[in-house]
């Protein structure tokens, strides 16, 4: 393999795939990264067996080949490079050497049949929708997935499409978020995929605000391409709780409060909540909403903002991250909190119904 193109031409494909490739592997490939060179083509693949990035970039090659390298040495050799040089990779036996200006450096490698590629995905169903729209749907549901949950279907996102909308659901088990969307053509039947926590986060630093994004969705594995990069990610195989179930559908009570000030109420009120597990009473009357707050060090918070509610006394605990968490994933001026009990979840939404749900359940205090 040989080819030239500036420093820039070779550090964007790079930098755009080195996000799936970790430092330390079992398999020592996947510290590497692929590059294939032909057809005035420079590929470069990254993968750690769950989520796969390629980018490809148009440049002068000379002799076609592929090979991989080790991913962050060569980033940080092409970082460190001066902006604008000409860079030169060649293989020479069994090491790859990259020349620019006087610089010299010579990278091991591995050789590029021992790299896992995942060809095709057999796609049985595919999602298009605006890339905003996408963006907008992980960027409300992620930070509700679980971490290294053994519940390990937890560990990811849910992504159902049916008929002309497609849905994202996200759950560690103690409180559930929800968003819906339009989609740009009309799917048959309904299915169900769950994304893992890796893919989505990796998705989410993709994803623009510009054009469209088509979602294949194969039986173990999702495809798409943003821009120059494609996107691969494993499925993970388990059924997603019957998340219909856990959101509250004939709540008695409703809490109409401003989102801003509520939010700045919370934050006030849990300097002073368990730092463990991060509790804050809700004391609801008509009109006027306490929140108070306390922790083993006999330290006490209470604020208190006006509300529009007109029904009887109630008083409930939750972890205030999570409600917090719910507010700013919400965009309008005026949320509403439902509530059946003191001892049920509570259903949060926008003011005008934008296709959002954040379910957060009761603690005890």
């Amino acid at each position: 393999m040989k080819l030239t193109a500036t420093r820039e031409e070779i550090l964007g494909p790079v930098q755009h795939v080195i996000g799936v490739v970790e430092r330390r592997q079992t398999m020592p490939v996947l510290s590497n990264v692929l590059l294939s060179a032909r057809d005035g083509r420079l590929s470069v693949t990254g993968t750690d067996l769950e989520v796969e990035l390629v980018s490809s970039v148009s440049l002068k090659v000379q002799s076609p080949g592929d090979i991989t390298v080790p991913g962050r040495k060569l980033l940080d050799i092409l970082r460190a490079l001066a902006e604008g040089v000409s860079v030169a990779l060649s293989t020479e036996a069994d090491r790859l050497v990259v020349r620019a200006g006087r610089s010299r450096f010579t990278l091991s490698t591995l050789p590029a049949a021992e790299f896992p590629v995942v060809e095709e995905i057999n796609a049985q169903q595919v999602l298009r929708l605006p890339q905003i729209e996408f963006r907008k749907l992980i960027d409300k549901v992620h930070f509700s997935m679980a971490q290294q949950d053994v519940r390990y279907y937890l560990n990811g996102m849910l992504i159902e499409s049916e008929g002309g909308k497609v849905r994202a659901v996200a759950t560690d088990g103690h409180r559930l978020a929800l968003c819906e969307t339009n989609l740009l053509e009309r799917v048959t039947g309904k299915q169900q995929v769950i994304l893992p926590r890796k893919g989505v986060l990796e998705l989410q630093r993709m994803l623009g605000t510009e054009g469209e994004v088509s979602l294949a969705v194969g039986t173990n594995h999702v495809r798409c391409e943003i821009g120059d990069v494609r996107f691969t990610s494993k499925l993970i195989d388990g059924r997603f709780p019957e998340y219909s179930r856990v959101i509250p559908a004939n709540a008695t009570r409703t809490i109409d409060a401003d989102r801003g000030t509520l939010r700045q109420s919370l934050q006030r009120t849990a300097i002073l909540s368990n730092e463990k597990y991060r509790g804050i009473r809700l004391n609801i009357k008509p009109k006027l909403l306490t929140l108070q707050a306390h922790n083993p060090e006999q330290e006490e918070a209470e604020d208190q903002i006006e509300v529009n509610y007109t029904n009887e006394e109630i008083e409930i605990g939750f972890n205030v991250t999570y409600l917090l968490d719910a507010l700013s994933a919400i965009e309008t001026d005026r949320v509403n909190i439902s509530l059946t009990d003191a001892n049920s979840s509570c259903l949060i939404t926008s003011a005008d119904a934008d296709g959002t749900k954040y379910v957060v359940m009761p603690m005890r205090l």
